[in-house]
């Protein structure tokens, strides 16, 4: 594994080398203030001032060079302008444009470099000292008129210089066809690589998404905040099977069918075994309780193959809804949530993100994040609309067909079809070997090494020493003691050690994800009960709701992903999504007035239509915030929001049935009161860290 700092030398531009932000200095600086502070001679006011000093004079100088390379480019466009006239031979002019366009794109690179060394800067003192520095720093600096730090972020003059550009290759085009100017004609796709590879870098400093990527962040697959060196973007190829993925799909298609397909009759085949309609929350909720374990043990499994586990789901599911549907001829309550126990153990969620993950190139990895989140939203939709077609009842030798059985057998059939396709079509891909992976692993000093040459170090520079930070002697002596030890950038390789490498930041959006899922699975699970018992819904017209719900998950991306997520920033739309969570909440209680379908519908859609558009925030700033030895491994930070969500789901399930113990008259207030305060204590721990989600 190449490590942050020799990488990012690796992507510098080596004429420019002195302007970029010394990561490397100021990561020593880091160590150096946290072994000053331990030994008691510096204090935490003194390291404060002084850091935000050094920080403060690196971004002056990294703006200075970047407005004066803007002023370079903008002079070259505007002579270029004035040979138009004089210039016969388009193809030249357009050569000429084109290379300013790859200038643009070394400015570009150079930015998005110094984003990502401040931002990691940023989270290791936030890691030695307290997220406190990013709040302070980020908050005393993001809109004070000194302060150069919006210009490394939004750099807004290069807007400009893209746009020039962009407009001139336009012009310059053939096809102007009959229109006045290119302003006149329909947006069409770009047509020159340079000005299409100009947009995807300028997206990607402004994190502007679109629907793909948008959705695409539902994913859970966590990747490191840097730029992966040419070898590493083809690293993919040779493991990428479209068969393969597809298949991954598949999987994640059926699963998701299989968790919702009994929603709108768990109450009632509860109810014929015996049982209170609200045993439907253990039912429903038995597949999330498999999955807490299952999510681990298959992660753990696709560290070796990705063709045996999922073989093993199919047979688990087949065996699991099964169970299920046999349930009913057996009379009995605990093959049927044994049946789902099983179905939950045959999860394998986290197979499908790890090969997306570690086997799709990266050019279509996000298509490909995109295509799992879509499979998944389709599957929940499809789920409960596949229920409420399975209206039939009879008898076949001695087993008995009917809305309650049937997702049971249907599912059975699925998985059997899917598992012989499995078997044919399926290509395991290269695992790296043992010996490879520990020849990188010998790499870098010892930590007593590195603290060693770190100490010898002075705390503050002297006014010479800022004036040649970036000179050639200085990098030599950062790259002495640069790498970490090896230790420091492994994987975690537990749940325990995972969870120590969170900062309050990370543990606030996990909090989210969790209070998101447990609204949607209250929401979900107890849809059936509540609605029958106030509106006396059949299970059809359930069906159809928890559909329809399912269906807005890919318009409201589209909305969110192409535009909203273009206008505000992530954190913005956060704490406006948690908010419209929170009313959602509020307007579903039943308080001395009669309940009402109409409330009952816009209350469910305004909480899960907002719940839909926060995961996708929630975890886009949870991949930003989140340490990059998370991105990686068996126990990685996809798996940490899974079991989050998991555990949500649990907890919710088994509440609606605890709740169902007081009577099916309290159970929406009852069930609604947990969402509520888990609600309020999210929005207000992200008040608490907002500053340093930036």
């Amino acid at each position: 594994m190449v490590a942050f700092g020799k990488k990012l030398k690796e992507r510098q531009i080596q004429e420019w080398q002195r302007y970029y932000i010394n990561y490397k200095l100021m990561k020593k600086k880091v160590k150096h203030y946290s072994r000053q502070i331990e030994i008691g001679a510096l204090d935490r006011r003194h390291v404060l001032k002084d850091f935000s000093r050094m920080l403060d004079n690196q971004i002056e100088k990294t703006v200075l060079f970047l407005l004066e390379q803007q002023g370079l480019l903008a002079n070259r466009i505007a002579v270029l302008g004035k040979q138009q006239e004089v210039i016969s031979n388009i193809s030249e002019l357009r050569e000429a444009y084109r290379d300013v366009g790859r200038d643009l794109l070394k400015l570009l690179s150079f930015v998005e470099i110094n984003a990502i060394g401040l931002r990691k800067i940023l989270k290791k003192f936030d890691k030695r000292f307290g997220y406190k520095f990013t709040n302070y720093y980020v908050k005393t600096r993001s809109n004070h008129p000194y302060s150069q730090l919006q210009q490394v972020f939004k750099h807004v003059g290069l807007g400009a210089v893209v746009g020039a550009i962009s407009r001139n290759l336009s012009d310059l085009q053939e096809r102007q066809g009959s229109y006045l100017s290119i302003y006149d004609q329909p947006t069409l796709p770009l047509q020159d690589p340079v000005v299409d590879s100009i947009k995807a870098a300028a997206d990607r400093l402004n994190y502007s998404t679109n629907f793909l990527q948008f959705l695409g962040q539902h994913a859970l697959i966590m990747q490191e905040e840097e730029l992966p060196t040419p070898s590493e973007e083809q690293v993919d190829d040779d493991r990428y099977h479209f068969m393969s993925l597809l298949l991954n799909l598949g999987n994640t298609f059926l699963y998701m069918v299989n968790t919702y397909i009994i929603v709108p009759t768990a109450d009632d085949y509860s109810t014929s075994l015996g049982a209170a309609p609200t045993v439907c929350g253990i039912v429903i909720g038995a597949m999330a309780v498999a999955q807490v374990f299952s999510s681990v043990y298959f992660s753990a499994w696709s560290n070796k193959s990705y063709f045996r586990p999922l073989v093993f789901s199919s047979i688990v599911l087949f065996v699991g809804n099964a169970m299920y549907a046999l349930a009913y001829d057996f009379n009995s309550i605990a093959v049927l949530i044994l049946g789902r126990l099983c179905c939950g153990f045959g999860s394998a969620r986290a197979v499908n993100r790890r090969y997306i993950s570690d086997c799709v190139p990266l050019k279509i990895r996000m298509q490909a994040s995109a295509g799992f989140v879509s499979a998944s939203a389709l599957g929940m939709a499809c789920g409960p609309a596949l229920a409420g077609l399975l209206q039939i009842n009879f008898r076949f030798y001695k087993l008995t067909i009917n809305q309650n059985t049937l997702p049971g057998w249907v599912m059975s059939v699925g998985w059997l079809v899917y598992l012989v396709w499995l078997w044919i079509s399926f290509r395991e891909p290269a695992f790296p070997t043992e010996e490879n992976d520990t020849a990188e692993a010998n790499t870098g000093p010892t930590e007593g090494e590195e603290v060693e040459k770190g100490l010898v170090q002075p705390l503050l520079l002297s006014s010479a020493a800022e004036n040649q930070v970036d000179g050639d002697d200085e990098d030599e002596e950062c790259d002495a003691s640069e790498e970490a030890p090896e230790e420091s950038r492994r994987p975690a390789n537990s749940i325990g050690s995972a969870y120590r490498l969170l900062t309050p930041s990370v543990k606030v959006q996990l909090l989210i994800y969790f209070m998101l899922k447990y609204v949607m699975e209250i929401l979900l699970s107890e849809s059936s009960v509540i609605t029958t018992y106030y509106f006396s819904w059949s299970t059809s017209k359930v069906a159809i709701f928890l559909a329809c719900l399912g269906l807005t998950v890919l318009p409201v991306n589209i909305v969110v992903g192409s535009y909203i997520s273009n206008m505000f920033e992530d954190r913005q739309i956060l704490m406006a999504s948690e908010i419209m969570v929170f009313i959602g909440i509020i307007l579903s209680f039943h308080i001395f007035v009669p309940y009402s379908v109409p409330q009952y519908v816009i209350s469910g859609l305004i909480m899960f239509v907002s719940a839909e558009v926060l995961e996708g925030v929630n975890l886009s700033l949870l991949s930003r915030v989140m340490s990059s030895r998370l991105a990686r491994g068996t126990y990685n930070g996809g798996l940490l929001s899974t079991e989050a969500g998991t555990i949500a789901r649990v907890i919710a399930d088994a509440t609606i049935t605890l709740a169902g113990y007081l009577g099916e008259s309290s159970l929406l207030n009852i069930t609604l009161l947990p969402s509520l305060i888990i609600c309020v204590s999210s929005m207000l721990a992200t008040c608490y860290t907002y500053n340093s989600l930036y």
